[in-house]
């Protein structure tokens, strides 16, 4: 047996790196990615232009404002998590995960929307 090792048969004169992957592939691979931040990256600064242009318009209501400046949030994280986060090529279960954490935290805030409208009885509730 020899002392080196390749995990797979290459053409002659192909670059490896130490772990015998081939250079070029990676080096294809990453740009392919870099595209996909640079663009997400562009995406976050327009949607940020966006939220404080949306800052300076009245919807009709304080709860208007706060509503469609939550939705320009949540697509922001949505390409955060999707891109940055790699979240896009993850597996079915990390996504259960996910949609079960998010129906929680929807079920924390309506429980705590509940107790302002139905409050315990023998308890008081004051907006100083």
């Amino acid at each position: 047996m020899s002392a080196s090792h390749s995990h797979s048969p290459t053409p002659a004169g192909a670059a490896h790196d130490a772990h015998g992957h081939d250079q070029a592939a990676e080096a294809a691979h990453i740009a392919a990615h870099i595209g996909g931040y640079i663009k997400v990256g562009v995406g976050l600064l327009v949607l940020t232009g966006i939220t404080v242009g949306l800052s300076y318009v009245d919807f009709g209501s304080r709860q208007m404002n706060i509503i469609v400046g939550m939705i320009v949030a949540t697509i922001k994280a949505a390409m955060v998590a999707a891109i940055f986060m790699h979240l896009k090529g993850e597996k079915m279960t990390i996504w259960r995960f996910l949609i079960m954490t998010a129906i929680f935290v929807v079920g924390l805030f309506l429980l705590t929307l509940l107790t302002h409208s139905d409050p315990v009885s023998g308890t008081s509730y004051s907006t100083h």
